[in-house]
């Protein structure tokens, strides 16, 4: 006759009794797994590349104060910097896999039709550029078309400012034969404006451009109107890249006189504006880009105090980034924060 204790003893042995015992182990360890991840959802970790752009842009700045956020946010994920040469760049590098993530112009984006372009998402909506043609302030460069017979700063070949640079002379009626085009970066075109080996320069940026203000500190420089030429801005984007066909890329904005307190004249100036976004692939994992995306929205405020433009970055405008789809994780984010 069977003991209690035997019976017992039989019963913790029994198939049904281990297998129960490892389903609430394995439930147990499922759900600290849940809660040790904020929000439950889970990523990947490792290295992951962001291409930012020029040193003395915005992008570069924007990249080194997200790179702290992220790694303390996103326990495992170390987020490497990779200068560029600007937009157009980092969608190459986005598309061909040496970069995960980068900012890009919704023109430098809508013109971009290279290998892979197709597997192109976004984050989110960030911020606004403005395109600024900087020239010394006794200078006799009054409008674009004065910039005939001159040396000017362009941009270097592969970014979204000589992209600006080329539409923008297009539409005034100058050529390259015209002028001197030199392909420099933003912090060589400084140089070279106060050294006076150019006369002007083209700039597309958030506000303020590190290397634009260092620059109104050392010499008298003053900017030149865009603004007037925004529609015909977007006509010819519509008409020359599918990208942007029923989609505004470019309209006209005001330049604050807070943006660069020591340009002189220091007066609002009528630009371009186009929008920026942070785009990565279709194949970077889903919940990496969820995380990534509530990153980049909660830290608008940390990121806003060096990068004033970053205090545009508002959760109901972030969703509007035509001309490229939404990130499934990006998606993901939108629909759990929406009210």
């Amino acid at each position: 006759m069977s003991t209690a204790p035997g019976i017992v003893r039989r019963a913790l042995h029994s198939r049904l009794v281990r297998t129960m015992t490892a389903l609430v182990v394995l439930v147990a360890a499922a759900l600290a797994w849940w809660l040790a991840v904020p929000d439950g959802v889970s990523y990947p970790a490792g290295t992951y590349g962001m291409a930012t752009g020029a040193t003395g842009g915005v992008y570069a700045l924007y990249g080194t104060l997200l790179k702290p956020i992220v790694q303390r946010e996103l326990s495992g994920v170390d987020l490497r910097l990779d200068p560029s040469e600007g937009g157009p760049d980092n969608l190459e590098r986005i598309v061909d896999g040496r970069d995960d993530f980068g900012i890009a112009t919704a023109d430098a984006v809508a013109h971009f039709t290279g290998p892979g372009a197709g597997s192109l998402r976004a984050l989110g909506r960030l911020y606004d550029d403005y395109v600024q043609l900087v020239v010394p302030t006794d200078s006799p460069i009054r409008s674009v078309q004065d910039l005939r017979g001159m040396r000017v700063g362009t941009g270097q070949p592969d970014s979204g400012v000589a992209l600006i640079a080329d539409r923008v002379l297009q539409l005034s009626g100058l050529t390259a034969n015209d002028l001197t085009e030199a392909p420099l970066g933003i912090d060589d075109c400084a140089t070279q404006l106060r050294e006076g080996r150019i006369d002007a320069f083209f700039w597309s940026g958030g506000l303020p451009s590190s290397a634009v203000t260092t620059l109104s500190q050392q010499m008298k420089v003053r900017l030149i109107p865009l603004g007037q030429l925004a529609t015909q801005m977007d006509a010819l984007a519509s008409a020359v890249d599918p990208g942007a066909r029923n989609t505004q890329i470019y309209r006209s904005s005001t330049m604050p006189t807070s943006a660069y307190p020591r340009m002189q004249p220091d007066d609002p100036v009528p630009t371009l504006a186009v929008a920026n976004l942070m785009v990565t692939r279709a194949n970077v994992p889903v919940g990496l880009v969820q995380r990534m995306t509530a990153v980049l929205i909660d830290s608008r405020d940390a990121i806003g105090k060096q990068v004033h433009s970053a205090q545009m970055v508002d959760i109901r405008s972030a969703i509007y980034t035509d001309p490229l789809p939404l990130a499934e994780g990006a998606r993901r984010y939108y629909v759990s924060v929406k009210p």
